[in-house]
C-alpha cells in the first residue's frame, strides 16, 4: 500500500540552494537525456492485459479497506540520477494526480524568501511515495525507479517556472532519501523525451490514519473553541540514532481518556478532546510506525504519553 506522505522540506545548507538553482537553470538544457526511447513498445498489449487484472486487485483492495483510495496518476517526467555511494542508476517518475491535494498557494517570491529563510520547514508539499521497482534501461541494465505522486495543477505550474520545476524535482529526491533511508545524488538529469520510466500502475493511497484512541462517547455540538494544549516532544535516546519520539500533552482538567479522539500518521499527531476541550494538530520531525504508535493517560498526572517508533530521521 502507498501511505499517503506529507513531505516535511528540509534543506541543510539553504544558503547554497538559490546558487544551485541559478546555475542549473544555466544548464538546464545540456542536462537533458533523451537516451531512454520507447523501450517498453513492444511489450504494450501485455501491459494493457497487466493493468487490467491490476485494477481489479486494487478495487478489492480498496472495498476491503474504505480508509484508501485507488488512484491512476498521469505521467508527468522522468529525472535520472544516481544512488550514493555505489552510483547505481535510480529514475524518480514525478506523476500527477487530482487526488492528491494541493500545496498552499506560494508566488515566486515567496518560494525564493522561503528557501533563503532559517526554517523552509513550514511549507508541506503533499505526495505519494510509491515502493521502488525494478526495471531496464536502454542499455538493458538493471535499475531502481520510484513514482512520485503530486497534484495535477501543482505540477502544471511548476512546469512553467524554472525555479519551481528544480524545487519539486528537490523536494521528491528529499522525499525519497527520508523515507527509504537513500542518499541520491543532486546531479539529476530531466529526460527529454520520456515522462515514465517503466510502466504506470494504479497505486493505492491511504486516506486517513488509524485512530489509536477510539471515540467512545457521543460527539456533542461544540459552542466554544477547542485550546490548543501544551505539549513536549522527546526523543529517545537523547544522543546517536533516534529510537522513539514521545508526545506528551498535558490535558487539565480531563477526567479521563474517554472524550479522547487521536490519530498518529508517519509524520502528524492530531488530538481532540471532546466536547470542544482541547484540539492539537502537529508535524513532527521524524517518520514513525503508526500502526504500533502507544498512548497511554494518566489520570493522576493529566498527562497524554504518546510513544511513537521512529523509522527515519
Amino acid at each position: 500500500m502507498f501511505d499517503f506522505y506529507i513531505f516535511i522540506f528540509k534543506i541543510e545548507s539553504m544558503s547554497l540552494l538559490i546558487a544551485g538553482f541559478i546555475n542549473r537553470f544555466l544548464l538546464c538544457v545540456e542536462m537533458t537525456d533523451s537516451s531512454l526511447l520507447n523501450s517498453e513498445l513492444n511489450l504494450q498489449q501485455e501491459e494493457e492485459l497487466y493493468q487490467q487484472l491490476l485494477l481489479q486487485t486494487m478495487g478489492q483492495m480498496q472495498t476491503e479497506n474504505p480508509d484508501s483510495k485507488v488512484i491512476r496518476p498521469q505521467p508527468g517526467m522522468c529525472v535520472k540520477t544516481v544512488s550514493e555511494p555505489d552510483k547505481q542508476k535510480v529514475f524518480i517518475n514525478i506523476c500527477q494526480s487530482h487526488s492528491v491535494p494541493p500545496p498552499p498557494e506560494l508566488s515566486k517570491e515567496e518560494l525564493v524568501e522561503l528557501l533563503q529563510s532559517d526554517d523552509p520547514s513550514g511549507y508541506r508539499v503533499p505526495m505519494s511515495l510509491g515502493e521502488p521497482h525494478t526495471e531496464v534501461d536502454n542499455s538493458s541494465q538493471g535499475c531502481t525507479a520510484y513514482d512520485v505522486v503530486i497534484n495535477q495543477d501543482f505540477f502544471q505550474k511548476c512546469q512553467k517556472d524554472p525555479l519551481f520545476h528544480q524545487f519539486i524535482i528537490l523536494v521528491s529526491v528529499e522525499g525519497l532519501e527520508n523515507k527509504y533511508s537513500l542518499e541520491l545524488s543532486r546531479d539529476w538529469k530531466v529526460l527529454k523525451n520520456r515522462k515514465f520510466l517503466g510502466s504506470v500502475s494504479e497505486q493505492n493511497i491511504r486516506t486517513k490514519s488509524r485512530p489509536v484512541i477510539e471515540e467512545l462517547q457521543p460527539e456533542e455540538s461544540q459552542a466554544t473553541p477547542a485550546k490548543r494544549p501544551d505539549f513536549t516532544l522527546l526523543v529517545e535516546p537523547p544522543t546517536g540514532d533516534p529510537e522513539h519520539l514521545i508526545a506528551e500533552i498535558r490535558l487539565p482538567g480531563l477526567p479521563s481518556s474517554r472524550s479522547l479522539v487521536l490519530d498518529v500518521g508517519e509524520d502528524r499527531l492530531v488530538l481532540t478532546a471532546r466536547p470542544s476541550l482541547f484540539h492539537l494538530d502537529i508535524f513532527h520531525p521524524f517518520l514513525v510506525d503508526q500502526e504500533n504508535s502507544v498512548a497511554q493517560y494518566n489520570r493522576s498526572t493529566q498527562i497524554l504519553t504518546v510513544t511513537m517508533p521512529v523509522v527515519s530521521s
